[in-house]
């Protein structure tokens, strides 16, 4: 069962001592082990939205020069997950070839899970910090909320989906004509145990300059 919110450990305020440098071994075996689940595999119950909160607030610790905060968190669950569906079926409605089968699977796109984070790479003009940095900085968020997930034992995946690479389906989920989705994470309990998959060989990837 997941954790409770009060074991949630309280965030540093400005100034305060860190602790950022320690040894875990709990943490080390969670990444030693970590797999995301599939999303067909995600059912109810999902975080409670002080639980998503919370988690959130971890996913932003990510590396961010220039404290910009170029990104930005929705919480699509509940009913909105449906609304939000819906505007994604209309968008494609009047495509070429499109039929009943894949409005569909665009109602029932976020549907898929009790919790979908949209996670919106949101940079902002600054001469000091490029906006690749920014970019990496919201793909860094969604990897700590999945993280931040599995930590309180909640199962995750983290996937684009279309809708990230076609402008009408993003303007159709409120996103700026800059922003971009860095993904949407998918966020509930595991119907069954997850297994290994097939990982690439980082050996033939290590190398010293």
């Amino acid at each position: 069962m997941p954790l409770s919110l009060p074991a949630i450990p309280t965030q540093p305020r400005e100034g305060e001592p860190a602790d950022a440098t320690r040894e875990s071994a709990e943490t080390l075996a969670l990444l030693a082990r970590r797999r995301s689940t599939k999303v067909g595999h995600i059912t109810a119950p999902g975080p409670s939205s002080a639980e998503i909160d919370a988690l959130i607030g971890l996913a932003s610790r990510v590396p961010d020069h220039g404290k910009l905060g170029p990104w930005r968190f929705v919480v699509i669950d509940g009913e909105a997950r449906a609304r939000a569906g819906e505007k994604l079926a209309q968008v494609i409605a009047g495509d070429a070839g499109v039929d009943e089968m894949r409005l569909n699977a665009a109602r029932n796109l976020l549907m898929r899970a009790p919790v979908c984070v949209m996670v919106v790479s949101s940079p902002v003009e600054s001469i000091k910090v490029p906006e690749w940095e920014q970019q990496l900085s919201a793909a860094a968020a969604c990897f700590a909320l999945l993280l931040s997930a599995h930590a309180m034992g909640y199962a995750g995946c983290w996937l684009t989906e279309w809708p990230t690479f076609d402008e009408r389906a993003r303007t159709a989920l409120g996103l700026a004509g800059h922003e971009r989705i860095a993904g949407f994470v998918y966020l509930g309990t595991a119907r069954e145990p997850a297994t290994e998959r097939v990982r690439a060989d980082v050996r033939s990837r290590i190398s010293r300059f």
